[in-house]
């Protein structure tokens, strides 16, 4: 990791890395939201982004496929909730 970054610079890439399980569970629960105020193609555009933080998460493909064919926020709004839960 020490590819010409300074100590500062490690350590903040390091915190990253340490907390993007957060950072992905902080997202999806803001898209959420944005998916119960979406519709059209921005609502499909949030799922996509939905989908890619489920899959950070390590949700299983079986799950996010029927998160998605539901279409239904207040499902994935249960999601969050469990997962925060874990934290």
């Amino acid at each position: 990791m020490d590819q010409g970054y300074s100590k500062h610079q490690q350590r903040i890439i390091k915190n990253y890395y340490d907390n993007q399980g957060a950072i992905s569970l902080q997202r999806l629960s803001e898209l959420v939201t944005d998916l119960y105020l979406a519709e059209g193609k921005t609502r499909a555009t949030k799922w996509k982004q939905a989908i890619a933080a489920l899959k950070k998460l390590g949700i299983s493909a079986a799950r996010i496929d029927h998160l998605q064919a539901q279409d239904n926020p207040a499902l994935l709004a249960q999601v969050v909730e469990e997962l925060m839960a874990k934290q």
